[in-house]
């Protein structure tokens, strides 16, 4: 399951991170050439300025994941 989308700031990314480690399940952030574990703050900082792809298994409530994205954008 994915969802696009677009990195800005640092704040943003520390939200992100937040929201990854209260997730029930694992998040991953991708931008086409790595993918990073959301909870890591530190290696999502090459990530500011880019798209990237919110990941998570199939598996996961849609509907969990679709709130757990918006929240992050």
């Amino acid at each position: 399951m994915t969802k696009i989308i677009d990195i800005v700031d640092g704040r943003q990314l520390e939200r992100i991170s937040d929201l990854a480690s209260k997730a029930p399940y694992e998040v991953w952030l991708s931008d086409d050439t790595v993918m990073l574990d959301a909870r890591s703050l530190l290696g999502l900082f090459a990530l500011i300025g880019k798209r990237v792809h919110v990941v998570a298994e199939d598996d996961v409530n849609p509907k969990a994941f679709d709130k757990l994205v918006s929240k992050m954008a």
